[in-house]
């Protein structure tokens, strides 16, 4: 029924305006809502919601009246809250990095955190180890020491790249690395450097180290170019450190807990092979990667024999080079991938290209290398799919751009980012017809300035066309997600799109299992494969019907946790 004030009725009667309720309006209204129903039908994630169980489907409802709820009340500049920036106009869909610490306060967080999320398909290793965990453990080991291509005096502390590796107290410098009489590339031990650190008040070195390892809104005001250049410094130092044997087993260990903790069983990671593992208290590195990929497998296999791994389902590595190398350094790279797949075929799931696209080589540059690749790899009877980023960037018809026709037509089995593939309707039709699986990272593509919040991404154009998609983090750490998991990037796309909810959300976590790399298959055996889906034989299958067991447990938490307090039929 409208609700219609007194003077509203005598205002329609006196100007012979018709009602809603008029028959020839109900009319349109009927023929409206099924336009919008036959679009919905479209989208990719229809199926799943037509089979949602009715507790799942009374779980979405109370969901949704919590959403609508918050963005009343939480979501505006009169919330009161005693951590609130006045210097903040508070909205649904506002800025990651502004919107952080307010989000994790919510209903919505905690129902969000406690999701069971799948597979993480797309995330870079050095920039998921917790940064506060990472910098805990640099202080801690005994014989690290940090050193710095120039003097961190106050012009350079920003900007200046400073690695770290392990030496002998005997061969510490006798400068300070802070003081302009430092010499470049001397080692200073870890200790000597907290110690020395200009701003002597508790803490400030370790501050200091966070501040180079993270982004915060702070950089906000740059474009993308800027941002990676600051982001490539980050790995560049972090690279160094977490390659050092003891603190890399010990990351592998934590990373694999606090994804589990977060509902995230299983995880494709990429690695981009620059810095080889160094040994414990060695001066020296690894002359290759066989020693690194060796103790990734072991760990991971230890920590899914742990009593706190055994809902844990592992990990592989996509193998990945940098998209600047020119031939001769990107063909040794690949004669290692293709190496070390022989040494561990159970751990490299894949190969790809990562860097800012922008400013690489783009795919149609490398086909030589990627051809030279494929043909050595049949050589080699092994299998290495690709699984391309491309699509990460604001062009439209560039070069950058147009990455992605080469990445579908060589055969990419998932798209890393495809930011800019709304723009192209007929590779969406191809994505969807070779079932290609857009890794999308909504909270990174922020951070790196390719959009300016969430309710600007084009993530939601691809949803309601019918392509698979699967959320994912990308650097959590780095983007100072506080975390390692993906409840962040769920939360930011729940909130911020009207069309998901969390029924939107439980198809993108299943998606994430559908198209996870558990093993190795070829094109045709993948394309088969995801197509059965739960309805197959092998391992993704299990997993899947493992996923939705957990999925409906989970749906009934929300129905028992939150459902008391919830009027559901308020809820459109």
């Amino acid at each position: 029924m409208e609700n219609v004030s007194l003077a509203d009725e005598d205002f329609d009667k006196a100007e012979g305006l018709p009602s809603l309720s008029d028959p020839f309006l109900q009319k349109y209204l009927e023929g409206r809502d099924a336009l919008v129903a036959q679009e919905k039908r479209q989208r990719s994630d229809h199926t799943f919601r037509e089979t949602l169980t009715p507790m799942a489907s009374e779980a979405c409802a109370i969901v949704s009246q919590i959403r609508f709820e918050e963005q009343q009340t939480v979501w505006t500049s009169d919330f009161e809250d005693e951590l609130a920036r006045t210097d903040v106009d508070y909205y649904p869909g506002m800025m990651f990095t502004h919107a952080k610490e307010r989000m994790e306060k919510t209903k919505l967080w905690k129902i969000v955190e406690k999701m069971p999320k799948g597979a993480l398909l797309h995330c870079h290793y050095e920039a998921t180890v917790d940064t506060d965990w990472l910098i805990d453990q640099a202080m801690e080991t005994p014989g690290l020491h940090i050193e710095s291509a120039a003097p961190l005096v106050p012009e350079n502390l920003s900007s200046t790249t400073f690695v770290f590796s392990y030496a002998n107290s005997s061969q510490e410098s006798a400068t300070s690395i802070w003081s302009d009489s430092y010499i470049p590339d001397t080692k200073v031990s870890i200790r000597e450097a907290s110690r020395t650190f200009p701003d002597g008040h508790d803490g400030g070195f370790r501050r200091w180290l966070k501040s180079r390892f993270t982004f915060t809104c702070e950089n906000h005001h740059e474009g993308p170019t800027s941002v990676w250049k600051r982001f490539t410094r980050v790995f560049q130092s972090i690279s160094t450190l977490v390659c050092y044997e003891p603190i890399f087993r010990a990351s592998l260990r934590h990373t694999c807990k606090k994804l589990l903790d977060d509902g995230i069983q299983y995880f494709d990671v990429r690695k981009a092979m620059l810095v080889p593992l160094r040994r414990e208290k060695s001066e020296t590195i690894d002359s290759d990667h066989e020693g690194m990929l060796a103790v990734m497998s072991e760990e991971i296999e230890n920590f899914k024999q742990s009593e706190e791994g055994k809902r844990f389902w592992g990990s592989r590595l996509i193998w990945t080079t940098m998209r600047i190398f020119d031939k001769r350094k990107m063909i040794e790279n690949m004669k290692e991938c293709i190496r070390m797949k022989q040494i561990f075929p159970e751990l490299i799931a894949g190969f790809d290209l990562v860097g800012h696209e922008d400013a690489g080589r783009p795919l149609v540059d490398l086909l030589p290398e990627l051809f030279w690749f494929k043909k050595r790899c049949r050589e080699e009877d092994v299998d290495i799919p690709f699984f391309f980023h491309a699509g990460e960037t604001l062009g439209d018809g560039d070069e950058t751009d147009e990455n992605l026709f080469d990445a579908i037509l060589l055969g990419t089995r998932r798209i890393g980012h495809g930011f800019s593939l709304y723009k192209h309707p007929l590779l969406i039709d191809m994505i969807k017809e070779k079932r290609i699986l857009v890794e999308s990272c909504p909270v990174s593509n922020e951070v790196l300035r390719y959009t300016g919040s969430i309710l600007q991404h084009p993530l939601p154009a691809l949803l309601s066309r019918g392509v698979p998609v699967a959320l994912c983090n990308d650097d959590p750490a780095v983007m100072d997600f506080g975390s390692n998991g993906m409840t962040h990037d769920f939360w930011q796309a729940l909130q911020g799109w009207e069309n998901l909810g969390l029924e939107g959300l439980g198809s993108l976590a299943e998606n994430s299992i559908r198209y996870a790399a558990f093993e190795d298959c070829s094109a045709k055996e993948w394309t088969e494969d995801v197509k059965a889906g739960a309805y197959g034989k092998g391992v993704r299958a299990q997993r899947m019907k493992e996923w939705a067991i957990e999925w409906e447990k989970f749906c009934q938490w929300v129905v028992l946790e939150f459902g008391a307090d919830m009027d559901l039929e308020q809820v459109d």
